[in-house]
């Protein structure tokens, strides 16, 4: 039986981020184990046979192995910042943002990001079709420093991760995007204290066995 939960995480997962903030910002405690994802451990495999993270395992042993409902797990039972109530809209209007993020952009984010060689026209086509998710992005924060207002919400930390991936794959002709709003957004997000708060390094627990409690006190 688990003592406490249990997360399996890449520190450079954007999956793995999401559900790190959604954990900080709900004060739970867990353990955390830092995979390496060429080296993944056989007790990480047992507990989902899909092999990726993040993965959480509850005291009670359920295994949660989607990044949103590990962040739904962490907010339900304490949301001191109130994610899951966004000033403007509703719960299932940020889900459903979340989905279409999901469902459009990031198969086009991995088209874009990991084109084979000799593929410069479909590594184009796959960025200009995702930079229609973040034409609505842009166009939403336009009336709000964030995506559902002004406090930050599930959803701004749900798609944050995926965003900062594309802006990373070419950083100069980012900048040079007629996305001022969105480019502010995500420079916030990634100074914001709950970020930079879950990206600290740790050893990989397969080799060294240690766990993490995070977050820390």
């Amino acid at each position: 039986m688990i003592k406490s939960p249990l997360i399996w995480s890449f520190r450079r997962c954007p999956y793995a981020m999401r559900a790190r903030m959604a954990i900080s910002s709900s004060g739970k405690s867990v353990r955390l184990r830092e995979i390496v994802l060429r080296d993944k451990p056989a007790e990480f495999i047992a507990h989902s046979a899909k092999a990726t993270v993040p993965v959480l395992v509850t005291a009670d042993g359920e295994i949660v192995d989607e990044s949103l409902d590990i962040m739904l797990w962490a907010l339900a039972g304490a949301d001191p910042d109130e994610l899951c109530a966004p000033l403007s809209g509703t719960r299932q209007d940020m889900l459903d943002l979340i989905a279409r993020c999901e469902s459009d952009f990031k198969p086009n984010l991995d088209a874009y990001k990991y084109a084979t060689d000799g593929d410069e026209s479909g590594r184009l086509a796959a960025r200009g079709r995702a930079l229609e998710f973040l034409e609505v992005l842009d166009d939403r924060l336009q009336s709000s420093v964030n995506l559902f207002g002004d406090r930050l919400a599930l959803a701004d930390i749900a798609i944050f991760p995926f965003v900062r991936q594309f802006a990373g794959v070419d950083p100069e002709w980012f900048a040079g995007l007629n996305l001022s709003a969105l480019q502010a957004w995500l420079e916030r997000q990634i100074a914001s204290p709950l970020f930079t708060g879950v990206m600290t390094k740790y050893p990989p627990w397969v080799k060294t066995g240690e766990e993490f409690l995070v977050p820390q006190a």
